[in-house]
Parts: structure tokens; sequence; C-alpha cells
């Protein structure tokens, strides 16, 4: 992979941005009842994403593939000299 080691920076710039894209979709999500349920909330145990919830979801998994992959590929590169 010695011909891509002129793109390493741009493959550095794309995993950050996937990164923060990651960590957003994360801490985007609803929330469960957590403690609430302990204190007389309702405890559902299962609950069904609809709408914006499931989208989120599918693009926090396609999110982690994408720097999953960008991560090894990085990692394969050589630096430059």
């Amino acid at each position: 992979m010695t011909f891509l080691s002129a793109y390493r920076q741009y493959f550095e710039i794309v995993q950050i941005i996937v990164a923060i894209a990651l960590t957003a979709s994360i801490l985007l999500q609803v929330r469960g009842a957590g403690l609430g349920s302990v204190f007389g909330g309702t405890g559902t145990v299962f609950k069904t994403r609809r709408g914006i919830d499931k989208l989120l979801f599918r693009f926090t998994i396609v999110f982690s593939i994408l720097f999953a992959v960008v991560c090894v590929v990085t990692a394969t590169i050589p630096t430059p000299k």
C-alpha cells in the first residue's frame, strides 16, 4: 500500500470526521427509563424503534463500521518519508 502514502493525511482527516459523527450519533440516541423505573417510572424492557430513532440507530451502525474500516486502512498505510 505504498501508493497510498501520499493520501495518509486525508484518511486521517476522514477518520476524525467519522469519529465525531459516530460520537454525535451515539449521544443523540434517546435513553431508556434508566433510574426512573427504580422510583416508580415505567420500566419497559423492550421498545420498538420507529422513525428518527430507527434512522439514528442505523446511522450509528454505519458510522461504527465505517470507522473500523478507515482505522484499519489508515493503520496499514506506511507513513511518508
